[in-house]
């Protein structure tokens, strides 16, 4: 996506997914965060944990410093140990998509949350891929969209995080220009932006999730139960109690 991202359209898309993001986690709160892949998207960027990776499936000495290249289907960390992922076009690039995001829950600690966006297939730009694709195999044209992007519908997306175990946070959908590739034709179409939004939402070229790892059986404590535990157990003076051993002295009075 790197190169892609260069172009017109992508330029826009960029923006639209940048501005998403940082509204996204900016108040998501812990100690690990963790973006796989694509660096043009610097997706961590309002998030103030102590600890933001990025990770890439291979080297790539053109882009922002990488914390590490690893299998995004077998990630280097513990269960239960990050407390944000977030998968901007991750898993329509990767070769197995559904295995990555099965990594993405056993990494991510109870109430954790995963940040997707996607390119949507039921929109312009998705049906601009199909027929350019088509044109590809009989020799002609160019691709649209990146070739390596296998795109996944937004209602595929949530059933695979509803079978994960995650519940859909939010969602939304943006980019409604026509599938241009010259600024002055995206330009000229920016009024379809707020038209889309309003008269045909689940049709933008991309699409934004937020989902929350939930585990059933769980209950989150706060702090107040330690010193609830404690009050508990804590030992209390009885007034007035008397030892079976401690002798006891009567006083007699003088009769007067």
């Amino acid at each position: 996506m790197q190169g892609w991202f260069e172009t017109p359209p992508g330029r826009y898309l960029l923006a639209w997914e940048q501005a998403q993001f940082d509204q996204a986690v900016a108040d998501v709160f812990g100690y690990h965060a963790l973006q796989l892949g694509v660096p043009a998207v610097d997706a961590l960027r309002t998030n103030r944990m102590p600890h933001r990776w990025l990770a890439l499936s291979e080297p790539d000495a053109s882009s922002r410093a990488a914390a590490l290249v690893t299998d995004f289907a077998a990630l280097p960390f513990q269960a239960n140990s990050l407390d944000l992922v977030v998968l901007p076009h991750t898993l329509e690039l990767s070769p197995d998509p559904h295995t990555t995001l099965r990594e993405v829950e056993r990494v991510l600690v109870p109430e954790g949350r995963v940040v997707i966006c996607g390119l949507n297939p039921a929109s312009l730009w998705g049906m601009r891929q199909r027929r350019s694709l088509l044109y590809r195999r009989l020799g002609m044209g160019e691709s649209y969209l990146p070739e390596a992007a296998s795109l996944i519908g937004y209602w595929r997306m949530r059933d695979w995080l509803r079978l994960l175990g995650f519940e859909v946070e939010s969602g939304r959908f943006g980019i409604y220009r026509p599938a241009a590739r010259s600024d002055a034709w995206l330009e000229r179409s920016r009024w379809l932006d707020r038209a889309g939004e309003r008269w045909w939402p689940i049709f933008g070229a991309a699409y934004f999730l937020v989902a929350v790892k939930r585990v059933r059986g769980m209950r989150l404590l706060s702090a107040e139960w330690r010193r609830a535990a404690q009050r508990a157990t804590a030992s209390v003076p009885v007034a007035g109690r008397v030892g079976r051993d401690t002798p006891r002295t009567h006083k007699e009075g003088n009769g007067s």
